[in-house]
């Protein structure tokens, strides 16, 4: 039996459902039901393979590359982790959880590229105003920022995974300040600060008019109700979750793996799709992470899946302070020199320090270095490329790659 997957779910019910919501799905909703459904099909087009040494051939169809897509991420997550690979230091990292309480995502939902955007921004700056903080850490770091916007039963879940290195830069940008073993920052002091830099750019969007309020939200278009949404929000504890560090960069890499492009489900956690249901496997938290089998109407689980499509354009993997895109290799080679400048004087023996330059990854099966030879199942022979396959849908394929 073959193994299921969300283009199943598509397939069977995407016409019904199309049907059923025409008045309120949206153009960006349907192009990633399209793309998932059609990915790795005739529709796409592709190529055939044939091999040089046994003659066997083989079909292979296009991608949708679409970033809801469950097949089409492996290769942009290899693809995006080989060019991280260079940039981790070697000293412990951290992997920090800032969550929305429901209050403030049912705003972000109805407002995701402005609000999620805030979210991510309002986290790494907490870290990073902490982190500089000299009763703190005194230093100037960095971090990497996914979003994620589901729980495990789909439902919208938004909150930010941060992957920080544990330290950062003094002031005058040539020592390296290491945090305590095992200990990055405080998590109330900077649970609290995450709220306040939220709400005050949720109040600040607000004012110019970027923030909307409709169905059960609509009072909050008026000022003073707004303003009281927010007073409510300011009482209440927001979550921030901070995990034990990781051992080294290889254990990142490999966690980051995990996290940076995963979907909201992956189709290894489909179980069936039925006429009347589609049934699939979470954790239960709530049960110490018991595994449990959901199972939703067909067009429930669609409409589950849909709330967590992204705007256009909209980038869900973000670097800020020492890693932003704009200085990024300049501040990672300043520490790595002043980690190596530190290590050498704390030991003697400069020829054992580790420069934190991880080795080439492999590639992944069936791949060489350059990412296109294909190696034949059946002797092992090279696969080559001899012919093209035109897509028979065209005017249904549109890529999202953001």
């Amino acid at each position: 039996m073959a193994a299921l997957e969300l283009a199943d779910v598509f397939r069977h019910h995407g016409d019904a459902y199309r049907r059923d919501h025409a008045g309120h799905l949206g153009r960006v909703e349907r192009r990633v039901m399209s793309a998932v459904e059609l990915c790795r099909t005739a529709a796409l087009g592709g190529h055939v393979e044939a091999c040089g040494d046994c003659g066997a051939t083989r079909v292979a169809y296009n991608s949708c590359r679409n970033r809801h897509c469950p097949k089409c991420q492996a290769a942009a997550r290899d693809d995006w982790l080989a060019a991280r690979q260079a940039e981790l230091l070697p000293v412990p990292y951290f992997h920090v959880v800032f969550t929305l309480p429901p209050d403030a995502a049912a705003i972000a939902f109805q407002n995701k590229a402005v609000v999620y955007a805030l979210l991510m921004r309002s986290a790494a700056r907490a870290i990073m105003t902490l982190a500089a903080n000299p009763r703190r850490l005194g230093a100037e770091t960095g971090l990497l920022a996914v979003l994620h916007t589901w729980g495990q039963t789909l439902t919208h879940h938004p909150h930010v995974h941060c992957i920080v290195p544990g330290g950062g830069l003094a002031p005058d940008g040539r020592r390296w300040i290491g945090c305590r073993p095992g200990f990055f920052l405080p998590v109330k002091p900077l649970g609290r600060l995450f709220r306040r830099l939220f709400l005050d750019g949720l109040e600040t969007a607000f004012r110019g008019g970027q923030i909307k309020a409709f169905g059960d939200l609509a009072c909050l278009e008026e000022p003073r109700r707004f303003a009281k949404h927010i007073a409510t929000l300011r009482r209440m504890e927001w979550l921030v979750y901070a995990k034990p560090p990781f051992g080294g960069p290889e254990r990142v890499l490999a966690y980051l793996a995990r996290y940076t492009h995963r979907t909201a489900i992956a189709n290894s956690r489909l179980i069936a799709v039925e006429a009347d249901h589609v049934a699939f496997r979470y954790k239960d938290y709530r049960h110490r992470g018991r595994h449990d089998v959901m199972r939703l109407a067909p067009g429930e689980f669609i409409r589950r899946f849909l709330l967590h499509v992204l705007p256009d354009g909209f980038h869900r993997i973000r670097h800020y302070g020492l890693l932003a895109n704009s200085h990024r290799a300049e501040k990672i080679d300043r520490c790595r020199a002043a980690i190596a400048e530190q290590a050498h004087a704390e030991s003697a023996d400069a020829g054992a320090i580790d420069t934190g330059v991880l080795d080439p990854p492999s590639p992944p099966p069936g791949k060489n270095a350059g990412g296109g030879t294909m190696v034949c199942p059946h002797c092992g022979g090279v696969m080559r490329r001899v012919a093209e396959i035109p897509p028979t849908r065209p005017d249904r394929y549109r890529c999202d790659t953001s």
